[in-house]
């Protein structure tokens, strides 16, 4: 195979992403007219309303990937008297360069979502926009959104406020070191080290995360461990695909931005305003993951219960650690999508079942998801008092449309996934493997394997075969171009 011998990996990588995106309806570049717009903005929103605070002084950190531009999120803490804390989280203001109906707002409307391949970033907006002039980027002056919630000691939310203010990032953290540091394993980051009163603002951020969590969980939250695949390239060729579980880091954001989310709503909903939600309704295959239980001694009531699904992931992540990763990924396939829906006010909430919250609408990350630009102009009308700016029907539109966009984009990431995987086993034919299976109706049976991370079908030997089952499979051949690998049952 020259493709493959000549080792441009990443090259082959790139076409395959450019050509699967057109194939799936999404925009990999940005037209002529939108650059021309984008090089009429010549820097970022710093001016104040006088509705606006300046809270520079504030020792706001970001925590993301290590190589992330496009910070969307700030944070910060503080203690209250009488146990409870403070909480805020400054969200980019990209609204505020990225108008309604301009032209970079109709690509980001097609899109919906930045992109995130194998080989490629296909960002929702001009990295002029998303890892500059809108990003929250480290020591610059940025206007921004902050949800401010005063947390009580079990980590619920007591009251809070949402305001307009400009904002200063002082350290740009990774989660690796973050969360390496926060759970011993590593000495605390040099970027921490040179603010001062950073660490002691960190641990707090931890500390309240992990009851904010705690709390979720008690209500239902589901303990799942991400499988997400990450590409390791030496120069030009990919060498490997390895995960990057969850850490003490990542909780804090996600903690924040999930009480964040809930906020925006409840405040949206308070001030007469729909909100754009997403939902994760009843999970598609209850009866499958009653089964799982079963096979590990745990029984499940008939109907979907979140807490009763909890406690059985705690039980079994205490109990096998070690392929607590295969459940997670077996309950994710199991539980179902989610998608975007219109509230209004007084309508009765359908909730997100893996996160146990009934109020959640996407807010905290606007450089890389369209929702959040919809909820942030909302949210922007509501905090000034003036009328909705998008109509019901439109909303309702918008909703479905970010839906199978989003939809789209990740099969795209999946797809050239698969080809990426089926580029790095292409001199693996007739290897044997352990895998778990993922998928098993009438379109096919697919398992993924323990290591590499990587998912095919299953073409032999799949009677019988259910979503969790362990099973040890021979490579039989690859399509990198498609991303297919087939396998069979050794």
């Amino acid at each position: 195979m020259s493709e493959i011998e000549n080792k441009q990996h990443r090259s082959i990588l790139r076409n395959i992403a450019h050509r699967v995106m057109i194939e799936r309806g999404l925009l990999p570049d940005f037209m002529l007219s939108e650059l021309a717009e984008l090089d009429r903005i010549h820097g970022p929103a710093t001016h104040m309303e006088k509705t606006s605070h300046d809270l520079r002084e504030i020792i706001w950190c970001s925590i993301d990937n290590h190589d992330s531009q496009d910070l969307d999120q700030l944070t910060y803490a503080e203690k209250l008297p009488g146990g409870d804390a403070r909480i805020l989280v400054a969200i980019a203001d990209v609204d505020a360069l990225v108008n309604q109906q301009s032209e970079l707002d109709k690509h980001a409307r097609h899109n919906t979502t930045s992109i995130y391949t194998t080989a490629e970033i296909f960002p929702m907006l001009p990295e002029k926009l998303s890892n500059d002039f809108t990003s929250l980027g480290f020591e610059s002056d940025r206007m921004a959104i902050v949800v401010d919630m005063i947390m009580a000691n079990d980590g619920s939310v007591k009251q809070a406020d949402v305001y307009s203010a400009l904002v200063r990032n002082y350290a740009k953290l990774s989660y690796h070191s973050v969360g390496q540091w926060l759970e011993g394993f590593e000495p605390i980051p040099y970027a921490v080290s040179l603010v001062n009163r950073l660490e002691e603002n960190l641990r707090l951020q931890d500390e309240i995360a992990q009851k904010m969590k705690a709390l979720r969980h008690e209500h239902g939250a589901l303990e799942l461990v991400s499988m997400e695949a990450t590409p390791v390239f030496e120069k030009d060729e990919l060498t490997d695909l390895i995960t990057d579980n969850t850490n003490r880091a990542k909780d804090i954001i996600e903690d924040f931005m999930i009480a964040a989310n809930g906020v925006v709503a409840c405040y949206l909903s308070a001030k007469g305003m729909p909100s754009l939600r997403r939902v994760v309704r009843i999970p598609k295959r209850w009866d499958r993951i009653i089964e799982l239980a079963a096979e590990k001694g745990f029984k499940l009531p008939i109907n979907p219960d979140p807490k009763a699904l909890n406690q059985f992931l705690l039980s079994e992540k205490q109990t096998d650690p070690v392929h607590f990763s295969d459940l997670s990924l077996s309950v994710v396939k199991l539980l179902g999508g989610g998608e975007y829906v219109v509230e209004q006010p007084s309508s009765n909430s359908i909730g997100h079942f893996g996160l146990a919250v009934k109020d959640y609408a996407h807010s905290t990350a606007p450089n890389r998801r369209y929702p959040d630009i919809i909820t942030q102009r909302l949210l922007k009308a509501a905090m000034a008092g003036r009328p909705t700016p998008y109509q019901t029907q439109e909303l309702e539109a918008l909703a479905k449309h970010c839906t199978e966009a989003e939809d789209a984009a990740k099969k795209v990431e999946r797809q050239v996934s698969k080809s990426a995987a089926a580029l790095l086993l292409a001199s693996k034919i007739g290897e044997q493997f352990d895998g778990i299976i993922t998928g098993a109706s009438n379109k096919g049976t697919y398992v993924r394997l323990l290591h590499p991370h990587v998912e095919g079908r299953l073409v032999s030997g799949f009677e019988g075969m259910d979503v969790g089952n362990k099973v040890r499979v021979q490579l039989i051949s690859t399509d990198i171009q498609h991303g297919f690998i087939d396998f069979r049952k050794a």
